[in-house]
């Protein structure tokens, strides 16, 4: 699959090199001149992201837990909606796959100490879109929102828990999401190439049936945070 991706991305980089010639001259062609005066459009983004967590504790831990990130990748649509010149509603539904690993201290067998968090997220933000008046072929914006995100991998059904070697979330968590990006008009599509920040607003933790869980017992709070860059097309 990485491999895929990565083919589709040398692709892609190829005919963008071949399409912004000449888009950052002193006086370049306009293209897609009317573009952004259509009331709605469509399109589709592929990117990467790196999910964290942020992590409360009740008490000062003597144990605390360390969370390493890895490289996944989103692909997604885009529907966009003006309201007028400089703002617009998008709905942008995507697919995101990731890996988080924690590491817990004070255990001696590994099996124990490390948990492998693999997600598959459907994310559905709503966003409103802020953009600053076109210059050539080239236009900055800034975006924020609001998110609902279900993770397909939660393991929220699962009875067993982290004594059985088990790691539970909730389905469901909202976010807030913040970013920026740049709109290039190129000779035939728009691209747009943007990065986002994404912030947990709930606790995602199903802690384990033993209160005491040296695993869930003393944290108050695990929050998703992540970066999304997405590169979208319409």
């Amino acid at each position: 699959m990485k491999k895929l991706l990565y083919s589709l991305f040398l692709i892609l980089s190829l005919q963008l090199t071949a399409q912004t010639k000449g888009i950052f001259s002193s006086d370049p062609i306009i293209n897609l001149e009317n573009f952004d005066k259509q009331k709605v459009y469509f399109g589709y983004y592929l990117g990467f992201n790196t999910y964290d967590f942020k992590i409360d504790y009740l008490n000062n831990p003597s144990k605390d837990i360390s969370v390493t990130t890895s490289t996944g990748f989103n692909v997604g649509i885009v529907g966009d909606l003006r309201l007028q010149e400089y703002i617009n509603i998008r709905f942008e539904p995507g697919l995101y796959y990731t890996q988080r690993n924690l590491y817990y201290s004070g255990f001696t067998r590994q099996i124990d100490a490390e948990r492998e968090i693999r997600s598959t997220y459907i994310d559905f933000p709503l966003l409103v879109k802020f953009s600053s008046k076109r210059t050539g072929n080239i236009r900055p914006y800034l975006v924020g929102g609001v998110s609902a995100t279900l993770n397909l991998a939660s393991n929220s059904k699962s009875t067993d828990d982290n004594y059985q070697q088990k790691f539970r979330l909730k389905p469901w968590t909202q976010n807030y999401q913040i970013g920026f990006g740049i709109d290039f008009f190129l000779e035939y599509f728009k691209f747009s190439p943007s990065i986002r920040g994404v912030f947990g607003l709930n606790d995602e933790l199903i802690r384990d049936n033993n209160p005491d869980s040296p695993w869930t017992g003393n944290i108050d709070a695990m929050k998703t945070r992540a970066i999304f860059v997405n590169f979208t097309f319409h």
